[in-house]
């Protein structure tokens, strides 16, 4: 019951002591990258790899925003395949997992904004698939090989960052993001299992610009 108590009443807190009303920017664009760590049943068949994450949030109040972000992890199941077709040179098959998380995050601002300390959760949809390389822009090609499966979880945040310029624009933020969930579907590389339970530990450095300054 304690450990339920504790979130509630810090999220209370920084909404009654005013944190940030001397102004904030309402929408953050972020670009991060980092690694992904596989674990519950993806430890054996996923390995740890990079990751790229792009998110928008939108700051509605001083301490809480709402926000949507494309987590991509890049070959964890290692799939180095290749499809041979008449009249065309061998076209490669990489495997990617797509976390897409929904949510937010309540904001506790220090040293007048230039600090943040955050953490957050929600929702997250998974979805792990093998692709072709297309060797065209214009031309797209059917993968009858290529596995793909997918699901719904949930994800937990906690982080901070620092203002980089005077106006506050540009910040250096460090994130870790725990996602957990369970995928169905097609075999994607080694991963063979038709339903898994899983979990991700997501971790990522990056940049923020905000703007859309609060009156």
């Amino acid at each position: 019951m304690r450990a339920r108590i504790i979130p509630v009443a810090l999220v209370v807190a920084l909404s009654c002591t005013g944190f940030g009303q001397d102004g904030y920017y309402r929408h953050q664009f972020q670009i991060a990258a980092g690694a992904g760590l596989p674990g519950s049943d993806l430890r054996p068949f996923f390995e740890r790899s990079a990751s790229l994450e792009i998110l928008y949030g939108y700051r509605f109040h001083p301490n809480f925003q709402a926000e949507l972000a494309l987590d991509t992890i890049f070959g964890a199941g290692r799939v180095k395949d290749f499809l041979i077709l008449e009249g065309f040179f061998p076209l490669r098959i990489r495997d990617y997992q797509f976390l897409l998380p929904f949510g937010g995050r309540a904001i506790w601002p220090l040293a007048g904004e230039r600090l943040q300390v955050f953490g957050g959760g929600g929702g997250a949809y998974m979805r792990y698939t093998e692709m072709l390389r297309q060797p065209l822009s214009y031309y797209r090609i059917e993968c009858p090989v290529c596995g793909a499966r997918d699901g719904v979880g949930y994800y937990a945040l906690a982080g901070g960052s620092v203002a980089l310029d005077e106006a506050q624009h540009f910040r250096l933020a460090f994130t870790v993001k725990m996602y957990r969930g369970a995928t169905e579907g097609e075999p994607v590389g080694a991963l063979t299992i038709s339903r898994t339970s899983d979990r991700w530990l997501v971790l990522l450095g990056g940049l923020t610009v905000a703007f859309g300054r609060s009156e």
